[in-house]
């Protein structure tokens, strides 16, 4: 099937009329339910304009009320309001259904582009503001694509339908009534910009709502124990009262906009009847159409008071719409490479790599070179802030390295492509990600779903966690929750070591595996570790020296330096930094 949708810009839109003409290129695929949402406007406007043009029927009738007169008008009111209601159902039902598609073709382009964004624009933007762009703002798109088109159309060709009569009747009285036009058209100018600039505040303290609540939530034992509840409950009040006060000044510009209009188109009217009675204007009309065309004019002001209010909607929209495009705009993850092997065999060469952040002026890594045969196990070791984390990073490209070059079996990682190298590698951190899911589908995660049960079993067996597992009501169905809170915190790192033993793949990363589990269970851990590090390349971080003494070669990085390399009895007999950090935890936990 083909994706009609719009490719996203190489740069976000700047103005509001760009930003509204790419969002309605998502109504494209939607033609046919716009088409006939717009047939619907046309019909309800030909029936409004129908009701002011009857009230001279009405006033003939009245005069001369005979059996042919009363029956012509009973069915000429019939008619006219079924016509309306089926235009009604017609715009309302399908610029709706036009609506809602477009929200959820939006959605779907704003997670896929999340899907592949470089890990720096996550550490720059906090997960509840994501989340509010993906909803609140979407659906504020929502009005600007429905309501908003819905209530522009059928009361502006209501309008249209209507000054087309008034010209018909008299041209001259219309034009009377059209000289308030240019002062209805400042103060809509005037209330749009403003409720653009409003809709934007407002949507960045909805995305601070929401980041405040979420970090609140989800760390609700820390700011219990803590005594955090008042801290938390000002933070909260504070960008709530913020967004009460963006959202008071958008009600008292609409507000202020719609009266004035109103009054406006009052005096026009009253300028209308006031000339009206002047015999050279008046002409040759009769009563009939007098009466007909005051209430044209009269008639006008509801559709124009609608259409001046729907201004605060689109400009939401087109608002939300620029924060929403912004995103889609991001630039993906670099991934020029296309090398795509089966399996690798796991040779690693770090070749003169350096590493900075991007708002860093000195590099976290500096000269770092290291090979590292197939199937060896090297163990990083270090105090905190030394590199060990970011080094690891570079292997599955979370962050591109800035100087050197990472090889895999002789191709560098530019070589690859990002979801084959990312294949080749196997992760286990120390803080681990759970789905709120079944312990099941948590070891087979992502491309590891069509595993069997039996390898599932397996896997989590060899990480020790079967023994908790079939003691749950539902075994490898059980539900873990949120993040795996039914969990304690050595069975949930041992679903994510399962879940590595599962995948099975030749390169192995273990950042602190070990650190959220008790000395029994690291045991066995450390056990089934030893099984699967076995023809496997393995990187393993430690501050523990007891879990990596077997490790086939010791790193010891000092600011993004590694200032020693060797075997655990090697680097001890040195006397050097290891030896120091190995003296310090024997006397710590002697």
């Amino acid at each position: 099937m083909i994706d009609s949708r719009p490719e996203p810009l190489a740069a976000p839109p700047t103005g509001s009329w760009v930003t509204y003409k790419r969002l309605l290129a998502y109504v494209k695929p939607f033609w046919l339910a716009f088409s006939l949402a717009v047939l619907g406007n046309v019909i309800y406007a030909a029936a409004s304009t129908g009701m002011a043009a009857a009230m001279e029927y009405v006033i003939t009738a009245i005069e001369n009320p005979t059996s042919q007169n009363r029956l012509m008008l009973t069915g000429l009111i019939v008619g006219v309001f079924a016509l309306r209601g089926l235009g009604t159902f017609f715009s309302q039902y399908f610029i709706s259904y036009v609506g809602r598609n477009v929200i959820n073709a939006l959605r779907n382009d704003v997670f896929d582009r999340l899907m592949t964004l470089p890990s720096r624009y996550f550490d720059d933007n906090a997960a509840g503001r994501l989340v509010s762009k993906l909803t609140f703002n979407v659906e504020q798109v929502a009005e600007a694509s429905t309501n908003a088109i819905t209530i522009t159309l059928r009361e502006g060709l209501t309008i249209i339908g209507l000054l087309g009569f008034m010209i018909y009747t008299n041209w001259k009285l219309t034009l009377v009534f059209l000289t308030v036009g240019p002062v209805i058209g400042l103060v809509v100018s005037y209330a749009s910009k403003r409720f653009r600039k409003i809709s934007q505040r407002i949507q960045g303290s909805m995305g601070d709502i929401t980041h405040v609540a979420s970090e609140s939530i989800s760390g609700y034992r820390v700011v219990r124990t803590f005594g955090g509840e008042d801290y938390e409950r000002e933070r909260f009040r504070d960008v709530s009262a913020r967004n009460l006060k963006q959202s008071l000044k958008m009600a008292s510009t609409q507000a202020i906009s719609v009266p004035v209009i109103q009054v406006l188109v009052a005096v026009a009217i009253a300028a209308l009847v006031w000339t009206m009675l002047s015999p050279e204007i008046r002409g040759e009309m009769s009563t009939g159409q007098l009466v007909a065309f005051i209430t044209a004019a009269t008639t006008m002001a509801k559709p124009i008071r609608q259409v001046t209010s729907v201004h605060a909607k689109i400009q939401k929209g087109v608002a939300a719409a620029y924060d929403v495009f912004e995103t889609m705009d991001e630039k993906a993850e670099e991934d020029p490479g296309e090398y795509a092997p089966a399996r690798v065999d796991g040779h690693l060469e770090f070749d003169q790599v350096c590493f900075r952040y991007r708002d860093q002026m000195d590099n976290v890594l500096e000269g770092i070179t290291v090979d590292i045969p197939a199937g060896q196990s090297v163990a990083l070791v270090g105090r905190s802030g030394s590199g060990k984390s970011t080094m690891v990073s570079l292997l599955p490209r979370f962050y591109e390295y800035t100087g050197g070059d990472i090889r895999i079996d002789g191709h560098s990682l530019k070589a690859f492509s990002l979801k084959a190298l990312r294949a080749q590698i196997a992760l286990v951190t120390q803080n681990v990600v759970l789905f709120n899911d079944s312990i099941a589908a948590n070891i087979a995660y992502g491309a590891l779903r069509e595993c069997s049960r039996d390898e599932i079993r397996e896997a989590a067996a060899k990480a020790h966690a079967l023994e908790f597992i079939d003691r749950m009501p539902d075994g490898l169905d059980t539900m873990i929750g949120d993040n795996g809170v039914m969990l304690s915190g050595g069975q949930r790192q041992r679903l994510a070591i399962a879940r590595a033993l599962l995948k099975n793949a030749p390169v192995l990363i273990l950042d602190e595996a070990t650190s959220a589990l008790d000395t029994e269970s690291e045991r066995h851990i450390q056990e089934a570790l030893e099984t699967v590090m076995q023809g496997r390349t393995t990187l393993v971080i430690a501050h523990r020296l007891s879990t990596i003494e077997k490790a086939d070669r010791i790193l010891v990085m000092e600011k993004g330096h590694i200032v020693e390399s060797g075997t655990h009895s090697e680097l001890l007999a040195a006397g050097g930094a290891y030896a120091q950090l190995h003296q310090i935890q024997f006397s710590e936990h002697a």
